[in-house]
């Protein structure tokens, strides 16, 4: 089936998690993303994994995650043949994704300015971490820095301890929605007018407007949340809100009346906290009395118990076990692709489905310059001059 994207162009600068997201996304939806990658060593996440880990023996599976549907291209972006490659590139491309510090794209002759005298249609988004200028344009701006800076990492976690971030790279991959949201409608724009633009997108006014709801409490009442001793999961929230360990296991207890879960427990005196000041000043306390009587029994019989009284509720999973979760089955939310060196990747899928235009998996994440020939070939190169440039250092 045709595909969404399907003959638009990206030259793909980006490197690490949050760039590589974003055109990764464009790229399932049926754009052909060229990533323009250092000639040898490539985009610096192929060194980065966990646990020591590679898929295959040889892969980084952080790298794999990110990097699918796409062409690698590795030059020497320092010689002047590169440069040529890359302006032959950016006059058939639809969108340049970038996200290097401030700066550096413009000492390369690669700004938005000089794209734009070759391609005037272009849509150029350059992502960093604090903003193109400003104080702390310069700062390295990474992932946890940026929970920590927008003050994130003060709503999470137990009120005796200390600030705590989100177990995944939140930043980084809401950073990569909003390039995304960005690309997509500068597209439509261009569709209507024929006019390309420069999108600006950085990390940290991208988690601070996911905060949106906490940022309107505290700018307007001039309070801050107050994250409680026992975990309720979200510091503005009254009790029942949270996680509770069971006999075998954890499970979560949402938003419910207190009335319905005294009487799932068994416990009248549940009901004397029946009052929303006191659900939320009392609620470390109303958090206890229910842990003490949801550890009596395992997981499965309260989420089936509360579950038919219409409760929200919902067990604890952890990777593996989300993996074998039966509406995650139904959903195929998990798939795999074939890798030349890693062999059988597994991955979670594509999550947005279309009628007419579904993403797929076309492209395992490339190789280093792994299409070199096939995109220089397109370029109008001869075999002969693309062996010049190999035997010269370029590629």
């Amino acid at each position: 089936m045709e595909k969404a994207l399907e003959g638009i162009k990206v030259l793909d600068f980006t490197h690490l998690l949050q760039g590589p997201f974003a055109t990764q996304m464009l790229g399932d939806l049926g754009a052909d993303v060229i990533k323009i990658e250092r000639k040898g060593t490539g985009d610096s996440y192929r060194q980065w994994t966990f646990f020591h880990y590679r898929v295959g023996g040889t892969e980084s599976p952080c790298y794999l995650a990110f990097n699918r549907n796409k062409r690698s291209l590795a030059l020497d972006l320092k010689t002047d043949e590169a440069k040529q490659i890359i302006r032959k590139l950016a006059e058939q491309c639809d969108i340049v994704v970038e996200n290097f510090r401030p700066g550096v794209m413009d000492k390369l002759g690669f700004g938005y300015e000089d794209l734009r005298k070759i391609n005037p249609r272009i849509i150029y988004c350059s992502s960093t971490g604090y903003g193109q200028d400003g104080p702390y344009a310069s700062r390295p701006g990474q992932d946890l820095m940026i929970q920590a800076l927008s003050g994130l990492t003060t709503l999470t976690g137990r009120g005796d301890a200390p600030p705590t971030p989100l177990g995944t790279g939140i930043a980084d991959q809401l950073g990569a929605l909003n390039i995304v949201y960005g690309v997509l409608a500068a597209l439509y724009y261009r569709e209507k007018t024929g006019k390309g633009q420069k999108i600006e997108v950085n990390l940290l006014q991208c988690l601070m407007a996911h905060q949106l709801q906490e940022f309107t409490v505290t700018l307007n009442s001039g309070r801050l949340f107050e994250r409680p001793l026992s975990g309720i999961a979200h510091p503005g929230q009254s009790a029942p809100f949270g996680i509770y360990q069971t006999a075998d296991g954890y499970m979560c207890i949402s938003v419910n009346p207190i009335s319905v879960l005294a009487e799932v427990l068994e416990d009248e005196g549940l009901k004397e906290y029946d009052d929303p000041v006191i659900l939320y000043d009392r609620r470390d306390e109303v958090f206890e009395r229910i842990q003490a009587s949801v550890i009596r029994r395992p997981t499965a019989y309260w989420v089936e118990k509360m579950l038919e009284r219409d409760m929200w509720v919902s067990e604890v999973k952890n990777h593996l076990e989300v993996e074998n979760d039966p509406q995650v089955r139904h959903l195929q939310a998990i798939t795999s692709y074939k890798h030349p060196t890693a062999g059988e990747v597994r991955t979670v899928n594509i999550p947005v489905k279309f009628s007419e235009t579904p993403g797929d998996i076309r492209r395992h994440p490339p190789r280093v310059g792994e299409h070199n020939e096939e995109i220089l070939r397109e370029l109008g190169y001869t075999d002969e001059f693309i062996e010049g440039l190999r035997s010269h250092g370029v590629i």
